[in-house]
């Protein structure tokens, strides 16, 4: 049961990355390299399977795992297209894309379009919303409100760190 799902969306984590390295990405902007690693990982995917996981992850007592997993394949995804941020932005990256992630494979599970063709428009949609927060948030920096915050009480955001190594990723015990 379980350590078979866990394995089967691990071994699709490996797949993507191993596809996004060999698929050409000349011109493409973030935009579209996301876009094509959520694709990437989807392609490969047999529905049925992912639909008998996404039941397993479901239940309480599994649901922590099934967290973990998309979280990690959040992480691969951002791996994959070379992120190199270490600071906050390294935890809002894989926030926001576990959540177009699992919306989009939500949706994918029921898509019975031709080549999956609304899933992928839904995927452009949701990354469409994550680009329009994205300005908003660098529209934030420049506002002299929210940069008197940042220089004030929320100068501690500036201590946050990325984890060291797989064993101190978010809800992992590292003990």
């Amino acid at each position: 049961g379980i350590d078979l799902a866990v394995a089967y969306h691990k071994r699709g984590d490996w797949q993507m990355s191993e596809d996004y390295f060999s698929h050409p990405k000349t011109d493409l902007g973030i935009r579209q390299r996301v876009t094509l690693a959520v694709k990437l990982r989807l392609q490969r995917a047999d529905k049925e399977l992912v639909r008998r996981g996404s039941v397993l992850f479901g239940m309480p007592h599994h649901a922590i795992e099934g967290a973990g997993l998309i979280w990690g394949t959040a992480d691969a995804v951002w791996n994959a297209l070379g992120d190199t941020s270490r600071d906050v932005n390294w935890y809002t990256k894989r926030t926001t894309l576990s959540a177009v992630y699992a919306s989009t494979v939500l949706y994918w599970l029921g898509d019975t379009s031709a080549d999956d063709q609304d899933s992928w428009a839904f995927l452009d949609r949701r990354i469409e919303n994550v680009m329009q927060f994205e300005k908003a948030k660098a529209r934030a920096k420049t506002n002299p409100l929210t940069k008197a915050m940042m220089d004030g009480p929320l100068k501690i955001l500036e201590r946050i760190t990325a984890p060291q190594g797989v064993q101190d990723l978010p809800g992992r015990n590292s003990h």
